[in-house]
This record gives C-alpha cells, sequence and structure tokens, in this order.
C-alpha cells in the first residue's frame, strides 16, 4: 500500500546509516529518484506480493512477520532508525523471483524513504559493482550449494532405501526360485509314480476314487490350519505310527508333510478304505507327491505376491505414476516409507504403528512427504543405533486439535541436548560423525513441511523420548510453491 507523500531532504536520510558514506550528488539522486511517504499505524506491504519497492524508516516502529501455516509469526520488531527490508534482491534482477519475502507493518506512524525497486538495483549496480558481485556470488553460490547437497541427500537416502528393497525383494525371490526348483522334480516323480499306479491293480472305479481323494486332499491343503509346535508334533507321531503300522515305509519323512497340509489321520483311513491295503503305500506315496507340489505352489504364490507387495510399496513410496499434488492416505505413504527403510531398521530395532485409521485423507505432495518420513525414520535409527542398537521407533497418527492431522516419530535413543535443540534444523548441522551425513536433513523436511504444506515440525526430546511432530492441515486447499530465492 502507499503511505503519504512527504518532502525528501537528503541531509535527513544521509543521517541513516545505510546512506551515511554517500556524495551529496548521490544523496540527492536518491531523494530525486525516491521519496518520503507517512503511514499510519497498519500494514505497509504482504509477503508474497510483488517487491515493487525497497524501504528504509527514517522514524516510526516496524514489526516484520512470516507466514508459518495459518499464523503469522513475528520474526522482528524494532524502532531503530535506518533498518531496512523490501525488495533488498531488486540487483539480481530476473534470475530470481522478485517477491517479498516477510509482511512489514508499522505500529505507530511512521515515515519511510521509499526507493523503487529498480532505482534500487541501477543504483547499487552503478555506486558498488564489487560488492554487487560478491553478493551475486554469495547468493547463487550458497544456492548452488544447497541444491548439491540436497541432492547428495537424497541420493543417500535413495542408496539406503534400494539397499533396504534389493534385500527384501532377494528373500522372496530366491525362495521361488528354490520351490521352482523342488516343484520341478516333484512333478516328474509324481508322472513316474502315476505311470507305475496305472500299470498296478487298480480297477477303473479304485482309480476315479483315489483321483477323486486327490482333488479333496489339494483343497485341505489350501486351508490348513496353522499349528503349533506342540500341535505338530503330537500329529506327526500319530501319522507316523499309522503309516508304520500299514506297511508304508519311511513313513516319518511323510509324516511333517502331511501334517504341514492339514491332513490328519481320518484322511488316511479315507485313502485305505478306497484302495485297499495292497496298493497303499504306492497311493499313499503318490498322494505326498499331490501335497508337496501344492505346498510348493502356495509357497511360490506366497513368494511372488511379497515381490508384488514389495513393487507396490516402492511405487507407492515413489509415487511415480501419481499427481505430484493430491489427496493421500498418510498411513500407506508411512507403511510404504518403513518398509522401504526395513533394511536399514534391522531386527534390533522394534517398530510399533499406533495409527488412529479413522483419520481423514490428507492434502498434499505424497512424494514429499515421504522423503520428511525417512528423514525422520532415519535419524530416529541412527539415534537408536549409537545408544546401542536396540531400542523402539513409535510412528503416531493422531487428530490435533481437529484442524491438523499429527504424524509423531518417537524414538527410545539418547535424546538431543537442549544446547543444540534450537540448531537442528539449520543447513548443515548435524550430530553424525563426518560423511555420515550432511545436515540437510531436517532443514529440507522443515521446508517441505512448512513452507509447502503450511505445517508445522517440532521436536520434544528427553533422554529415552525423543519425538519429532509433523503437524498437517487438513484443508483441501492446495498448498502455494516453494518461493525459488533463499529467504533473507
Amino acid at each position: 500500500m502507499s503511505g503519504r507523500p512527504l518532502p525528501c531532504s537528503p541531509r535527513e536520510i544521509g543521517s541513516l546509516f545505510l546512506f551515511e558514506k554517500l556524495t551529496a550528488e548521490q544523496l540527492g539522486r536518491l531523494c530525486s529518484e525516491g521519496r518520503v511517504e507517512g503511514f499510519d499505524p497498519g500494514p505497509v506491504y504482504t509477503e508474497g506480493d510483488p517487491a515493487t519497492c525497497f524501504y528504509v524508516m527514517i522514524e516510526g516502529a516496524v514489526v516484520l512477520s512470516r507466514r508459518v501455516g495459518a499464523d503469522d509469526v513475528e520474526v522482528n520488531r524494532t524502532s531503530q532508525p535506518g533498518v531496512y527490508a523490501g525488495a533488498m534482491q531488486a540487483y539480481l534482477g530476473d534470475r530470481v523471483r522478485q517477491v517479498y519475502n516477510n509482511s512489514m507493518r508499522v505500529t505507530e506512524p511512521t515515515r519511510f524513504f521509499v526507493l523503487p525497486a529498480a532505482t534500487f538495483a541501477a543504483v547499487m549496480t552503478e555506486w558498488f559493482p564489487m560488492a554487487v558481485h560478491l553478493l551475486e556470488g554469495l547468493f547463487f553460490g550458497s544456492k548452488n550449494t544447497h541444491a548439491a547437497i540436497g541432492q547428495r541427500e537424497r541420493l543417500l537416502a535413495l542408496g539406503s532405501l534400494s539397499a533396504g528393497l534389493t534385500h527384501e525383494l532377494n528373500n522372496p525371490a530366491a525362495a521361488a526360485v528354490r520351490a521352482t526348483a523342488s516343484l520341478r522334480e516333484r512333478v516328474a516323480k509324481m508322472r513316474h509314480k502315476l505311470a507305475v499306479i496305472a500299470e498296478g491293480p487298480f480297477s477303473p472305479a479304485a482309480l476315479a476314487q483315489l483321483i477323486e481323494i486327490q482333488e479333496r486332499t489339494a483343497e485341505r491343503v489350501a486351508k490348513a490350519p496353522v499349528l503349533s509346535p506342540l500341535e505338530a508334533s503330537d500329529r506327526e507321531d500319530a501319522l507316523t505310527d499309522w503309516l508304520d503300522d500299514h506297511g508304508v515305509e519311511q513313513g516319518w519323512r511323510l509324516a511333517p508333510t502331511f501334517v504341514q497340509a492339514g491332513l490328519d489321520i481320518d484322511w488316511l483311513e479315507q485313502v485305505a478304505a478306497a484302495v485297499g491295503d495292497g496298493i497303499l503305500p504306492g497311493a499313499v506315496g503318490w498322494l505326498n507327491y499331490t501335497v508337496e507340489t501344492e505346498l510348493l505352489m502356495s509357497e511360490i504364490e506366497d513368494a511372488t505376491a511379497r515381490v508384488s507387495h514389495l513393487v507396490d510399496a516402492a511405487k507407492q513410496y515413489s509415487q511415480l505414476d501419481r499427481a505430484p499434488y493430491q489427496v493421500a492416505d498418510v498411513h500407506q505413504l508411512l507403511d510404504s516409507t518403513l518398509l522401504m527403510l526395513s533394511g536399514k531398521i534391522g531386527g534390533r530395532i522394534k517398530v510399533v504403528k499406533d495409527y488412529d485409521r479413522s483419520l481423514p485423507r490428507v492434502p498434499g505432495y505424497p512424494a514429499e512427504l515421504n522423503q520428511v518420513w525417512t528423514n525422520l525414520v532415519d535419524n530416529a535409527v541412527s539415534a537408536i543405533s549409537g545408544a546401542g542398537g536396540e531400542g523402539t521407533l513409535t510412528v503416531r497418527t493422531a487428530r490435533d486439535h481437529g484442524e491438523r492431522l499429527l504424524v509423531e516419530f518417537r524414538d527410545t535413543g539418547p535424546g538431543v541436548p537442549p544446547e543444540i535443540r534450537d540448531r537442528i534444523f539449520d543447513p548443515f548441522f548435524t550430530t553424525k560423525p563426518v560423511g555420515e551425513g550432511t545436515g540437510l536433513g531436517l532443514d529440507i523436511s522443515w521446508r517441505i513441511v512448512v513452507d509447502k504444506h503450511h505445517g508445522t515440525l517440532r521436536v520434544e526430546s528427553e533422554p529415552g523420548d525423543t519425538r519429532f511432530q509433523v503437524l498437517l492441515p487438513l484443508s483441501t486447499a492446495a498448498p502455494a510453491p516453494v518461493p525459488t530465492e533463499e529467504p533473507e
């Protein structure tokens, strides 16, 4: 907003510390191309609006604030003459988006010297060319450093995820390969056994009944109950005794397979009644191959389903087939992240999921939220590992005061010391050993949660109980993109 135009005195603005070294000619140019404006208490400019002016306070009182979620957070309040704000990066031109990085208001009648952004850029370049080059180098160098280190942070996370996913995929894939080799062997033996049975003294009716038993056997395998070790052992002993009593050799080798398939003595009695004692051993052997092939096919099915589940989790984590912005189920995002990081979490850290499944879906950028979860889980795992390697990671979701969704990562590590708690979200600050951390994980997480989702990221910590809490708004309004330039 514009203030009241007032006279501009070169002598007065020359008394401000920002201009005290300028010549009379330079001060005269500022007054001719700039202006003095008076403002009553209220707003001067708003964060995010085009940065059109550079403001230097002559007298009065100003308050600078930043928007965090639904709140305006005060970042500075001063009555010091000469303080400045506004289009401070105008000298960078259109290489960065020229918007106000904060909001400014005055709390009492205040006078500003106001310089149009284009004039400010021109006098900076003309009067202080070396300083402008240094400032440009500092700005873009810092930006490039953040980008390079941020990329390395993502690559480090990708390495951990790839290792975990490879480990998780290897187990079911190897199981499927082993089961397939065993299945080929069992089918070959089954064909041989079928040929032997066909040449034996079976009547057509007995063969038909045996095939019917085979079909029912396959159905029972699919519905086999889960037994305790003690129950399984008792059944194996009973089946072994029955097979030995009926002349079936090496019954002790067949019994565990039959028990695993959910078969019992009643089933064996039905087989014996159908085929007779003379050919019972051959019939039982053939049905054993049937059971083994069914079990092996179930194992292959489970292994391939596990692989498919892992691939789905990887797609859910990466969001490769999804729109960047969408309304997502935060629990699916958390589950996919925990699964992707399971290799790094290991077996010594217990993971507890305390989810409130009644929570609504949240609007946002799921792939970037997964990056936040990854950073927070990685920090929790590192904290627990540094304290001996054993502990508990609890991931909790809940509704926070009705309007926001809480995602909390709680670990039993040593905690964050009070003296560094205010610095952990600073860029490049890390407590990890050299080479193990970039110090950008929490900085990136902060930017994603606070700047991009208008949420809150905070930490509560004491030894044995550290909680990183992410609060996300439940509104469906799309968050504004993060400005490309660095905040002042």
